[in-house]
Protein backbone atom coordinates (compact mmCIF):
# COMPACT_ATOMS: atom_id res chain seq x y z
CA UNK A 1 0.00 0.00 0.00
CA UNK A 2 1.39 3.28 -0.94
CA UNK A 3 1.67 5.68 1.63
CA UNK A 4 -0.95 7.91 -0.35
CA UNK A 5 -3.55 5.54 0.04
CA UNK A 6 -2.69 5.28 3.82
CA UNK A 7 -2.64 9.21 4.08
CA UNK A 8 -5.69 9.37 2.17
CA UNK A 9 -7.59 6.23 4.39
CA UNK A 10 -6.27 8.40 7.78
CA UNK A 11 -7.56 11.53 6.41
CA UNK A 12 -11.19 9.53 5.77
CA UNK A 13 -11.16 8.16 9.12
CA UNK A 14 -10.21 11.49 10.73
CA UNK A 15 -12.98 13.34 8.77
CA UNK A 16 -15.64 10.69 9.82
CA UNK A 17 -14.45 10.59 13.67
CA UNK A 18 -14.24 14.41 13.33
CA UNK A 19 -17.65 14.72 12.03
CA UNK A 20 -18.90 12.42 14.96
CA UNK A 21 -17.30 13.91 17.65
CA UNK A 22 -18.69 17.62 16.27
CA UNK A 23 -22.07 15.70 15.70
CA UNK A 24 -21.86 14.56 19.99
CA UNK A 25 -21.03 18.00 21.06
CA UNK A 26 -23.63 20.02 19.11
CA UNK A 27 -26.46 17.02 19.74
CA UNK A 28 -25.25 17.37 23.14
CA UNK A 29 -25.41 21.32 23.08
CA UNK A 30 -28.96 21.27 21.65
CA UNK A 31 -29.80 18.63 24.22
CA UNK A 32 -28.89 20.99 27.03
CA UNK A 33 -30.62 23.84 25.59
CA UNK A 34 -33.69 21.98 25.56
CA UNK A 35 -33.11 20.10 28.58
CA UNK A 36 -33.04 24.11 30.51
CA UNK A 37 -36.08 24.84 28.47
CA UNK A 38 -38.01 22.03 29.61
CA UNK A 39 -36.59 22.96 33.37
CA UNK A 40 -37.73 26.48 32.68
CA UNK A 41 -41.04 25.13 31.03
CA UNK A 42 -41.66 23.28 34.56
CA UNK A 43 -41.12 26.04 37.29
CA UNK A 44 -43.18 28.73 35.54
CA UNK A 45 -46.38 25.40 35.40
CA UNK A 46 -45.43 24.58 39.07
CA UNK A 47 -46.10 28.43 39.99
CA UNK A 48 -48.76 28.59 37.27
CA UNK A 49 -50.50 25.85 39.66
CA UNK A 50 -49.58 27.13 42.29
CA UNK A 51 -51.01 30.31 41.70
CA UNK A 52 -54.20 28.87 40.70
CA UNK A 53 -54.72 27.00 43.93
CA UNK A 54 -54.28 29.96 46.06
CA UNK A 55 -57.13 31.98 43.57
CA UNK A 56 -59.47 28.61 43.66
CA UNK A 57 -58.59 28.51 47.59
CA UNK A 58 -59.74 32.49 47.53
CA UNK A 59 -62.74 32.17 45.41
CA UNK A 60 -64.12 29.19 47.80
CA UNK A 61 -63.31 31.10 51.05
CA UNK A 62 -65.30 34.68 49.74
CA UNK A 63 -68.10 31.79 47.85
CA UNK A 64 -68.67 30.33 51.73
CA UNK A 65 -68.42 34.12 53.18
CA UNK A 66 -70.74 35.28 51.01
CA UNK A 67 -73.41 31.67 51.55
CA UNK A 68 -72.64 32.39 55.07
CA UNK A 69 -73.56 36.42 54.90
CA UNK A 70 -76.62 35.09 53.18
CA UNK A 71 -77.97 32.83 56.06
CA UNK A 72 -76.98 35.57 58.71
CA UNK A 73 -78.29 38.53 57.42
CA UNK A 74 -81.83 38.72 59.55
CA UNK A 75 -79.44 38.72 62.57
CA UNK A 76 -77.01 41.08 61.04
CA UNK A 77 -77.50 44.99 62.02
CA UNK A 78 -77.53 45.71 58.48
CA UNK A 79 -80.29 43.87 58.12
CA UNK A 80 -83.28 46.81 58.42
CA UNK A 81 -86.70 43.79 58.77
CA UNK A 82 -88.06 41.36 61.16
CA UNK A 83 -86.29 38.20 60.68
CA UNK A 84 -90.05 36.68 60.26
CA UNK A 85 -90.54 38.84 57.69
CA UNK A 86 -88.01 37.38 55.59
CA UNK A 87 -88.18 34.17 53.67
CA UNK A 88 -84.76 32.89 51.92
CA UNK A 89 -85.32 32.01 48.27
CA UNK A 90 -81.75 31.60 47.60
CA UNK A 91 -82.30 32.05 44.16
CA UNK A 92 -81.96 34.32 41.95
CA UNK A 93 -82.54 36.42 44.82
CA UNK A 94 -82.13 36.04 48.33
CA UNK A 95 -84.82 36.65 50.28
CA UNK A 96 -88.19 38.27 49.86
CA UNK A 97 -89.23 40.20 52.71
CA UNK A 98 -92.87 40.92 53.67
CA UNK A 99 -92.57 43.56 55.77
CA UNK A 100 -95.18 44.75 58.04
CA UNK A 101 -96.79 41.39 57.80
CA UNK A 102 -95.52 40.09 61.06
CA UNK A 103 -97.29 43.13 62.84
CA UNK A 104 -100.04 42.40 61.18
CA UNK A 105 -100.69 39.07 61.93
CA UNK A 106 -100.00 39.59 65.22
CA UNK A 107 -103.27 42.05 64.87
CA UNK A 108 -100.90 45.26 65.38
CA UNK A 109 -100.55 46.39 61.80
CA UNK A 110 -102.62 47.30 58.87
CA UNK A 111 -102.46 45.40 55.35
CA UNK A 112 -101.54 49.26 53.50
CA UNK A 113 -98.74 49.22 55.53
CA UNK A 114 -97.33 45.56 54.50
CA UNK A 115 -94.35 46.22 51.66
CA UNK A 116 -92.84 43.14 49.16
CA UNK A 117 -89.31 43.74 49.01
CA UNK A 118 -86.74 41.35 47.30
CA UNK A 119 -83.55 41.69 48.98
CA UNK A 120 -79.59 40.18 47.77
CA UNK A 121 -77.18 39.96 49.79
CA UNK A 122 -73.89 40.45 48.81
CA UNK A 123 -69.90 40.43 50.77
CA UNK A 124 -66.88 41.68 49.75
CA UNK A 125 -66.85 42.89 45.97
CA UNK A 126 -69.81 41.04 44.75
CA UNK A 127 -71.71 42.54 42.25
CA UNK A 128 -75.60 41.78 40.86
CA UNK A 129 -75.83 39.61 37.81
CA UNK A 130 -77.43 39.74 35.00
CA UNK A 131 -80.49 38.07 36.08
CA UNK A 132 -80.57 40.29 39.40
CA UNK A 133 -79.94 43.21 37.56
CA UNK A 134 -83.18 42.01 35.33
CA UNK A 135 -85.25 41.28 38.03
CA UNK A 136 -84.28 45.20 39.58
CA UNK A 137 -85.19 46.70 36.49
CA UNK A 138 -88.34 45.04 35.97
CA UNK A 139 -89.62 46.15 39.20
CA UNK A 140 -88.40 49.43 38.52
CA UNK A 141 -90.68 49.74 35.47
CA UNK A 142 -93.54 47.89 37.67
CA UNK A 143 -94.13 44.66 36.21
CA UNK A 144 -94.61 42.81 39.08
CA UNK A 145 -98.05 41.16 39.94
CA UNK A 146 -99.68 38.94 42.09
CA UNK A 147 -101.42 35.32 41.31
CA UNK A 148 -102.90 32.98 42.88
CA UNK A 149 -102.97 29.75 41.42
CA UNK A 150 -105.71 27.22 42.28
CA UNK A 151 -105.12 23.32 42.13
CA UNK A 152 -108.18 21.17 41.10
CA UNK A 153 -107.89 17.54 42.54
CA UNK A 154 -111.77 16.60 42.43
CA UNK A 155 -111.64 15.14 39.02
Amino acid sequence: MSIWMAMLIGACIGVVLTTLILSNTRNGRVKAEYEQYIAELELEHQQALTSAQKRSVNTSRAVLKGKMAEQLAPIMPEFQYLPSDAKFLGDPVDYIVFDGYTDLRDGEGRAEDIEVVLIDIKSGGARLTKGQQAIAQAIREGRVRFETVRINFDD
